[in-house]
């Protein structure tokens, strides 16, 4: 079983700036990170819910990540790592300990389809069935699934993991993003002239910067003539449409089954609630919010936070919920009164 030293652990909450403090020996290891319930003895565990408290109290992992007000809680074969944010350490340890099972093997199934015109560098695992099309790099340790088509035009960075039935192509992925199954990246965009219907060619490509995360069966559409672009450490959840010439700034969350069409540029931080939809051609600024199933027709400046349809301000739209519900109130008293005169 491979294990990890906590030496390495605090180097990586360091690296992502969280101070600790323990007692345990750098020599210490662990073999995985799980729940207050479902920890063992050689895992590590976090406390971050007061509501969990009965939990942590019979938690059997070897050591617990938790804010110091905590510690009084803690059984005694459990030690205290302690951390300002334990959810955010958490968080960062999950991709350590993740190392361990998704790191590539450096094996290249002899049924893969290699391209003369394509370059892979070290320690590359490729698995069967997948296909590598014309001018197609892929750099160390890249982990590439079953079933994929990858090509033609493409980069992969270090330490990027392609899941199965994945298709790529016109794109560049930095070091450190994950494509899960099914995803769909670098097809040409949904463009045609209106009153002709005449298609319009796609020449551009997508840029993914470093640690993002593409879930599946997303799709993410090629530019016209530049990039179609999503920023660094971003998460998009599954099943999300990306038009052609979006680009998205850093540290995007964004759920389930949204849509942002053509060329509408957004800012860092964002955040967007599952099923809304953004219309094309507009400027969303950095740090907003945007609720589910909302729908944005106009621009949103920097630090908003916007619901409905169209989407507004949110503390309006829930005034404008709050008249709604009374005036639906007074509808209902109003034909209740008529029959029964």
């Amino acid at each position: 079983m491979k294990t990890i030293k906590y030496s390495d652990i605090v180097v990586r909450l360091n690296q992502n700036l969280i101070e600790v403090k323990s007692d345990i020996d750098d020599d210490e290891e662990f073999s995985g990170i799980n729940s207050l319930l479902n920890a063992q003895k050689e895992d590590i565990s976090f406390f971050s819910n007061v509501k969990y408290v009965d939990n942590l109290k019979i938690c059997k992992a070897k050591a617990c990540l938790i804010n110091s007000n905590y510690i009084k809680y803690l059984p005694d074969n459990c030690k205290a790592i302690i951390v300002q944010d334990p959810y955010l350490a958490f968080a960062c340890l999950t991709e350590l300990f993740n190392i361990l099972t998704i790191k590539s093997n450096g094996i290249i199934s002899e049924y893969v389809n290699f391209n003369k015109k394509c370059k892979i560098h070290e320690n590359v695992q490729i698995d069967s069935f997948t296909n590598i099309s014309s001018n197609t790099e892929i750099f160390n340790d890249v982990k590439i699934g079953s079933n994929v088509n990858i090509g033609p035009d493409v980069v992969i960075n270090n330490n990027s993991i392609i899941h199965n039935n994945v298709t790529i192509s016109n794109c560049i992925i930095e070091e450190g993003c994950e494509i899960k199954p099914g995803a769909r990246i670098g097809s040409a965009g949904f463009g045609f002239e209106e009153k002709s219907k005449k298609k319009i060619i796609h020449i551009g490509n997508v840029i993914i910067s470093k640690g993002s995360t593409i879930g599946s069966n997303t799709t993410i559409d090629r530019a016209v003539f530049d990039s179609t672009k999503i920023g660094a450490y971003s998460q998009i959840d599954n099943l999300v449409q990306i038009a052609h010439n979006v680009e998205i700034g850093n540290h995007a969350i964004i759920a389930a089954q949204v849509g942002i069409a053509g060329s509408t540029k957004i800012g860092n931080n964002i955040k967007i609630g599952g099923q809304s939809g953004i219309a094309g051609h507009l400027n969303i600024g950095n740090n907003v919010t945007i609720a589910g199933k909302s729908g944005v027709t106009k621009n949103i400046e920097d630090n908003k936070v916007v619901a409905g349809f169209p989407a507004k301000d949110i503390n309006e739209w829930k005034r404008d919920i709050i008249k709604i519900g009374k005036l639906n109130d007074i509808r209902s008293k109003w034909y209740k009164k008529i029959n029964s005169s």
